[in-house]
């Protein structure tokens, strides 16, 4: 049961922070824009109509009958066939998925921290960030092997033959790109911020309300 309630400024800085560094990946994640392709033309019933594929870990959008059609193409998981599912891009969302399940249970941790500050006589700010920092190393790993899989011939087909890994040839990288980027250098922030937030819900501040019996503590 929980005894005392503890929100600092620098606690709360923390969880929104870690929540919005998961929220960017898992956006990058699901979105097909890592990949686009340079503009092409298809044919409408209004004459010719300018368009960019674009294809992310397991999904991609294509003009499809002159619309526009997103769709996955790892129709069995991991074990969908290499050349339709690269290898590489298979690693790299089992990476980036993992990480999200670690990065997840520490956003769950920093919701819990105010009011369950110790696990095992741990503190649950501390080994919340020694475990983001592993989502990050996780997370970059996934982020390395996403463009050593740029020579599937699925890539080749959209941004060139000259397509070959870590090299996009005519493609560029897509928003969603930069946002796992973003995502995974604000990961990597929080780890470090967890020291930060552990010592203001520990400072004589707070424990100096704890001793004048408040059960609500909220300090800036």
């Amino acid at each position: 049961m929980c005894c005392y309630v503890i929100v600092t400024g620098r606690s709360l800085a923390w969880t929104l922070l870690s929540l919005l560094a998961f929220m960017a990946v898992l956006s990058a994640v699901i979105t097909p824009r890592w990949l686009v392709s340079p503009p092409g033309t298809i044919d409408t019933t209004n004459g010719t109509e300018l368009y960019s594929p674009t294809v992310g870990i397991y999904n991609r959008c294509i003009k499809l009958f002159g619309r526009n059609h997103c769709g996955n193409f790892n129709m069995e998981g991991l074990a969908t066939d290499s050349s339709v599912f690269p290898g590489c891009w298979k690693a790299s969302l089992f990476f980036m998925a993992l990480g999200l399940t670690v990065m997840g249970i520490t956003v769950v941790a920093a919701l819990l921290g105010c009011c369950v500050q110790s696990v095992g006589r741990k503190s649950i700010f501390n080994l919340a960030g020694v475990a983001q920092a592993v989502a990050g190393i996780i997370y970059l790993l996934g982020m390395i092997l996403y463009p050593a899989g740029w020579g599937a011939e699925r890539v080749q087909r959209i941004c060139g033959m000259d397509a070959y890994a870590f090299y996009p040839a005519s493609c560029t990288l897509g928003w969603a790109f930069y946002c796992a980027v973003f995502g995974v250098m604000l990961t990597f922030v929080c780890a470090v911020f967890s020291n930060q937030a552990e010592k203001s819900t520990a400072s004589d501040k707070v424990q100096d309300k704890m001793n004048e019996g408040k059960s609500l503590i909220c300090l800036v």
